[in-house]
């Protein structure tokens, strides 16, 4: 196993951002780099042993820069939507960065996904080596207050398992919610859609969301929707189906109730059948945004120059529910000081022969 160090891009103030690779004993290989922390690729081998990467990632750091892209990105200081940018924290009012119809989303204008990581250490283990980016935002970026001390390790298990590990402490009350937006793809064709992919989620509801995509703090049954995976279908099955909501979204915007008690869990499974790939993913996060990658920007392409088109990936985000702050029946998101806010989220990659 080894940890490899490259220069990826040059920022326009000149800030170097270096791209780390992480490698196994079985071949398989992630690469993260600095701006971002975003995971830029994962390479895992299929039914025949052929390595292919299965996150959608550009060629090159100037395309990452481009506004809205979230390509492998981690997402702060609050992931998905605050309705109307406002919240009340500890009975303190506070407006947020409204970058999205008035509501706040992905942190703001300027969020995590944007920002330059410092290396804080790496592991060169034997059995599983390790990054650990860190980042501080400082009291009022983007509205929040509180400065804030975040740090994300990503570990290459020998087992072909991406574990994310995120810790977060504040000086002041505020809001956390951490995620991590890479887009898959199992086939490791960014050419291919994944509406094949056959996916299962361990969750009975999901937070009925607006037209404006804010929950309206009910948990709707998955029983008798689209949205129900609770036995493993087809993405392209019921995409299409005459919901208001998914043809709102043009596909599967949807934040996940996840089943079983608090702790880690399995939240989901995906099953590619043309190569034979699985990804496992459990959490010991309460929610999981399930998002078909349902547009992109006009021109944005991927690796090797492929057109990014609609449903040509799934994310799996794990994260607290949007809009917590406005419904007491969701789990809080606030980070007091003297807490830790401590989670983590396992990607692991199988083949089913």
């Amino acid at each position: 196993m080894s940890i490899e160090q490259k220069t990826f891009g040059t920022m326009p103030d000149g800030t170097k951002i270096h791209l780390y690779t992480l490698k196994n004993t079985n071949g398989a290989c992630i690469q993260a780099m600095e701006y971002g922390a975003r995971v830029v690729s994962i390479q895992v081998p299929d039914r025949k042993g052929t390595f292919g990467n299965v996150v959608l990632g550009h060629d090159t750091l100037e395309e990452y820069l481009a506004d809205g892209d979230f390509l492998g990105a981690a997402v702060g200081r609050y992931a998905n939507r605050i309705g109307g940018g406002t919240a009340e924290i500890d009975g303190t009012p506070y407006s947020f960065s409204q970058n999205e119809n008035g509501n706040t989303l992905h942190g703001g204008f300027q969020g995590f996904h944007q920002k330059v990581w410092r290396l804080k250490c790496s592991n060169n283990d034997d059995e599983a080596p390790s990054i650990t980016f860190a980042y501080r935002s400082i009291d009022g970026e983007e509205g929040f207050p509180g400065n804030l001390d975040v740090s994300i390790c990503y570990t290459l298990t020998t087992d072909n398992a991406l574990v994310i590990d995120y810790k977060a402490k504040t000086d002041a009350s505020t809001l956390v919610n951490l995620t991590n937006h890479s887009f898959f793809n199992l086939t490791g064709d960014p050419a291919r859609d994944i509406l094949s992919h056959e996916l299962q989620i361990y969750a009975d509801h999901f937070t009925a969301a607006g037209q404006d995509l804010v929950p309206t703090g009910e948990f709707a049954p998955v029983a008798g929707t689209p949205a129900d995976f609770r036995t493993a279908k087809t993405i392209g099955q019921d995409i299409r189906a005459a919901d208001p909501f998914l043809r709102k979204c043009n596909g599967y915007d949807h934040n996940f109730v996840l089943a079983g008690e608090p702790g880690r869990k399995k939240a989901a499974e995906v099953y590619d059948q043309s190569t034979g790939r699985v990804m496992l993913v459990f959490t010991d996060m309460p929610g999981m945004q399930l998002y078909t990658a349902n547009g992109f920007s006009e021109g944005v392409v991927a690796n090797g120059g492929i057109p990014l088109q609609a449903h040509h990936a799934l994310c799996l985000e794990t994260q607290f529910f949007p809009d917590a702050p406005h419904h007491e029946n969701f789990p809080s998101a606030v980070l007091r000081p003297g807490e830790v806010y401590q989670h983590t989220t396992t990607y692991k990659f199988e083949v089913r022969k």
